[in-house]
């Protein structure tokens, strides 16, 4: 539910005390749910004296005004009398009506004397009910601004309740992440290491049972060799100490993780069913590459649903008691244990190290330590930073000022290979968590394209300088400016041209005496420059030089281009005292000085006029398919294949957006995606393809495939969003996806735009966990500079160069050189397009790992491509 809808419903006070003022001023009122329903037809038609004018296209056609209009809180219907008035108002959040109100009276003042009343009918006077709609106006309007900054105070509170959470259950893990990996070296008995390692691991998971299965040599038995069981529950389970293999629907060397809400298949129904399971993990383990044992994870009474890290530390587990099993089996090999412990470690998320006591020298750090830590390695100082902050107590947070980086520390002491005790540190990186504290608190004053403040820092400092006009009886101005045909500019030359040419416009503002720190920018090409009353005197020398800027051309793609403004003025305190209203109001004047011709400027007070229904039907269905949760909307998955593997299989799919319009019919992506991204609907279209395809890879992974990948296209208006990652991070977590079988498809053209913001926000995004891949690559602006700077883990060389293969050498060549560069450096190659035999064997050659094209199979629906591969 939107804040806005939650204040009208909680809003019944609010609607009596309105009907209460109009019954006062004999003035009817009704409160529009949405559209004109029956009843309120009926309450209107019962409005003595006015009733009789009213019908149902003029209450529609009063609503449609206020939806087109975009900046009117005020219609007033046209009647053939004078006397009768009826008025809609509407309250606007976000430019967009939440609110209708129809209000109507009987002006007495007004009535000629021919017209002769009963005495049942009441009314007021013109000037009386101009003033209702006046203070309707203004009462409704602070009510929902006060309601709207409420909630919005309310859901802070809740994101940093939740961050606290989710610190407080990584410290857990953390903690019995230590317990766990403190059992590597004990010297109790396997089974009794085993069943300590399920009393830490139960107690983090909450389990309820864990075994230990292992498979006989013949592989045609498996035998419990350890057992736990919750308090309570020891005598209430079956006893299976040996059952054949067959008996086990997961025993085929494959992991299964399986909520309590994932369907299952006929073997898994019955084996859930006869050993009393409503959720469960089963992972196996191999000794020498070989099926040894599987490791079962419980939980026998209600719902549960594994979440990705339950499902990491689950396989983390199963690393350590890999580990345990292989170093007991080469128990006489100090050097074989000593590999293995370093092998596992290596793998685990976290970073360990491993210090003596007495010297306090490192003896050991995996993999993950080690990229921690880079900087603190190199100077020596990582021991130094660890005993100073853990001297008096086991765990901590500490920041490492090299590093700029926040961790935290969990420290015990274990016998080490060598029998000597030292100090065993588990080590988390959680400085994205503090980063999201501090981002709670903190307020972004700029615009991140051109340097100038953005419409957070306009609004309060328009309102101080209002503040401050006032009390000093002076006068200033606020000039709203659009720059015209701008559209063309992005269209024509490319978005990263429409970018220059904005900070060229902004740097040229900022150089006019008596506005240098008076400049907004309020986004897209919409400026608002703010003349204080102490520059008031020099407001027509102000203008002239503005519009002098866009007198000469500029120079874009090596030529030279004329781009004109148009503006709108409003004075204050004359033309209001309110930010809103005197930004309304400049803004109405903009769009006159726009019809009048555009390249001038226009006072407040001049006219309005409604603008253009351009693209207007198509635009409705699309709002209509957002609006009704993109249900008309279907994910199609196109399969990728990993040719070096016998048979070509299937390593997972591409996920695409399809339309089916109900009114319109089938419409094709290349026609509704740029008009989504025009009206920013791209965003929740965006958010549905990702969340649509984390579920179904995320089936494919528990279903026993657990190397199925998903590809996701993003756009560079979901990329721009200053909340891409964490909405990516929120969608994995729903879906409970693994981040690393995901993979997110950008195309060349972000690489021009802004490429600092670019490699800030990728980076953040693989920060998850989560793959990019550069899509459509050699199709535009190529640049091996791009592949070098970008943090992609995959290139993806466009079906252009794959079509003419075999008959064109250019091609052969581009595509060979790009494989070649991309094994240096450490990328993936996949390759799109590809048709026909002929292509498939010359790409074989080449040493490509991944294709998809029409030879291997087309864009199918889920179900389909369950069918063909699950």
């Amino acid at each position: 539910m939107r804040p806005e809808e939650k204040i009208i419903m909680d809003g019944e006070e609010l609607q009596e005390l309105q009907e209460k003022f109009c019954k006062m001023h004999h003035i009817y009122s009704v409160y529009l749910k949405g559209d004109v329903s029956q009843e309120d037809m009926i309450q209107i038609k019962g409005w003595k004296g006015v009733g009789e004018y009213i019908n149902l296209e003029i209450c529609k056609d009063l609503l449609w005004q206020l939806q087109q209009s975009g900046v009117e809180d005020v219609v007033e219907a046209d009647l053939p009398v004078d006397y009768v008035k009826v008025c809609a108002i509407a309250v606007r959040v976000n430019q967009k009506v939440v609110a209708t109100w129809l209000i109507g009276g009987i002006l007495m003042d007004e009535i000629p004397s021919e017209v002769v009343w009963g005495e049942e009918v009441s009314g007021t006077t013109k000037e009386e009910f101009a003033e209702t709609v006046e203070f309707l106006c203004s009462m409704l309007r602070n009510y929902f601004k006060l309601g709207l900054g409420t909630i919005e105070a309310s859901e802070e509170s809740e994101k940093s309740r939740q961050a606290e959470e989710h610190m407080k259950t990584e410290l857990q893990r953390s903690e019995a992440m230590a317990s766990v990996v403190q059992m590597l070296e004990s010297e109790q008995e396997f089974s009794e290491v085993i069943e300590q390692i399920f009393q830490y691991t139960g107690a983090y998971l909450k389990l309820e049972g864990a075994q230990l299965l292992q498979i006989a040599e013949e592989n045609d038995s498996a035998s419990v060799i350890c057992e736990w069981m919750e308090e309570g529950l020891q005598n209430q389970r079956k006893k299976h100490q040996i059952r054949p293999v067959k008996e086990y629907p997961f025993m085929n060397g494959k992991p299964y993780m399986l909520s309590s809400s994932t369907p299952l298949n006929q073997e898994f129904r019955v084996f859930f069913q006869q050993e009393g399971l409503r959720a469960g993990m089963f992972l196996p383990i191999e000794v020498n590459g070989n099926l040894a044992m599987y490791l079962s994870l419980m939980v026998y009474n209600g719902e549960r649903e594994w979440k990705v890290t339950e499902i990491k530390f689950a396989h983390d587990v199963r690393r350590i008691i890999q580990s345990i099993w292989a170093k007991r089996v080469a128990r006489n090999s100090l050097e074989s244990s000593y590999d293995s412990l370093e092998e596992i470690l290596d793998n685990i998320e976290c970073g360990i190290c491993v210090s003596s006591l007495e010297e306090r020298k490192m003896l050991f750090t995996n993999q993950r330590f080690s990229t921690l830590f880079p900087k603190s390695i190199l100077e020596k100082k990582i021991n130094q930073v660890l005993e100073r902050v853990l001297s008096e107590k086991e765990q901590g947070e500490i920041y490492i000022t090299e590093e700029k980086k926040w961790f935290d520390v969990h420290r015990t002491e274990i016998v080490w290979v060598n029998g000597k005790n030292v100090a065993l540190h588990t080590i988390y990186d959680i400085t994205e968590k503090k980063k999201y504290q501090q981002r709670i608190e903190k307020q972004v004053n700029n615009d991140f394209l051109t340097g100038l403040y953005n419409r957070m820092r306009c609004e309060e400092d328009v309102a101080q300088y209002i503040k401050q006009t006032k009390e000093d009886g002076d006068e200033g101005a606020l000039l709203y400016m659009d720059l015209d045909d701008f559209k063309h500019i992005n269209d024509g030359l490319g978005h990263q041209y429409g970018d220059v040419l904005l900070k060229a416009i902004s740097h040229s503002l900022q150089r006019i005496e008596g506005i240098k720190s008076s400049c907004y920018r309020m986004g897209g090409d919409e400026f608002i420059i703010v003349v204080t009353h102490n520059m008031y005197w020099m407001l027509g020398k102000i203008i002239d030089e503005i519009f002098e800027i866009f007198s000469k051309p500029w120079f874009l793609k090596g030529a030279d281009y004329y781009c004109t403004a148009s503006m709108g003025i409003v004075r204050f305190p004359a033309d209001g005292d309110n930010v809103q209203d005197l930004i309304k109001k400049a803004d109405m004047a903009l769009l006159e000085a726009k019809k009048s011709g555009k390249n001038r400027y226009a006072f407040y007070g001049e006219g309005l006029e409604c603008g253009s229904f351009k693209r207007l039907d198509l635009e409705k269905n699309m709002r209509n398919a957002t609006m009704n949760a993109c249900d008309e909307f279907e994910v199609y998955y196109q399969p990728i294949v990993d040719v070096t593997k016998p048979g070509n299989p299937c390593t997972g799919a591409e996920a695409l957006i399809r339309w089916n319009c109900e009114n319109l019919g089938f419409i094709s992506p290349g026609e509704f995606i740029p008009l989504a991204e025009y009206l920013g609907l791209i965003n929740p279209i965006g958010d549905y393809v990702l969340k649509e395809a984390c579920h179904s890879c995320k089936y494919w992974n528990d279903m026993g495939h657990p190397e199925y990948k998903v590809n996701v296209n993003l756009s560079v208006v979901q990329l721009l969003r200053n909340d891409v990652a964490e909405r990516i991070q929120e969608i994995l977590e729903e879906t409970k996806m693994n981040p690393k079988n995901l993979t997110l498809e950008v195309t060349e053209s972000l690489a021009i735009n802004d490429m600092a913001r670019m490699q800030q926000v990728l980076q953040k995004i693989k920060g998850l966990g989560v793959r990019v891949a550069l899509d459509d690559f050699g199709t535009g602006y190529s640049s091996l500079n791009h592949i070098r700077e970008m943090p992609i883990d995959v290139i993806k060389i466009d079906k252009c160069f794959i079509d003419d293969l075999g008959e064109e050498p250019f091609d052969e060549a581009f595509v060979r050189i790009v494989c070649e560069l991309a094994a240096t450096i450490g990328m993936h190659v996949c390759v799109e397009g590809v048709e026909n035999e002929q292509q498939y064997e010359i790409l074989k050659k080449m040493s490509i790992k991944m294709i998809q094209g029409f030879y291997f199979g087309k864009p199918m629906t889920k179900t389909d491509f369950e069918k063909k591969y699950l």
